[in-house]
């Protein structure tokens, strides 16, 4: 399985972004689907999980600004993030659990927010 996340850029605090991650697999088959963070010397920490259900669940930090979704049809994952915050600023993974509990990681996309 292979994961491709795409949609980082540069962006002044306050905007907004939409980050992609397209699977080589069909998406339905996985238990969950993740977004990672890792921002410069620190560790990667856990941001959004989305079932194969569809439940969902966010980091304390980014509830109520960042929705993550998903389109079975394209194999897609989405972050949409919203009232950015230079804290944000980091690497930005997606990751696939499948029904074995095998993870599968993207190669990251890089988010910058200026203040």
């Amino acid at each position: 399985v292979q994961l491709q996340a795409s949609g980082g850029g540069l962006v002044q605090a306050g905007g907004s972004l939409r980050l992609s991650c397209a699977a080589s697999a069909n998406i339905f088959t996985f238990k969950a689907m993740h977004w990672y963070r890792q921002a410069p010397g620190k560790q990667r920490e856990w941001v959004a999980l989305i079932t194969g259900g569809g439940s969902t669940n966010y980091a304390d930090s980014v509830k109520g600004r960042f929705t993550i979704s998903r389109e079975n049809a394209k194999n897609t994952m989405y972050l949409q993030m919203s009232s950015l915050k230079p804290d944000d600023t980091a690497v930005y993974y997606c990751n696939a659990e499948s029904l074995q509990s095998t993870a599968y990681w993207g190669q990251g996309t890089q988010v910058t927010v200026s203040s």
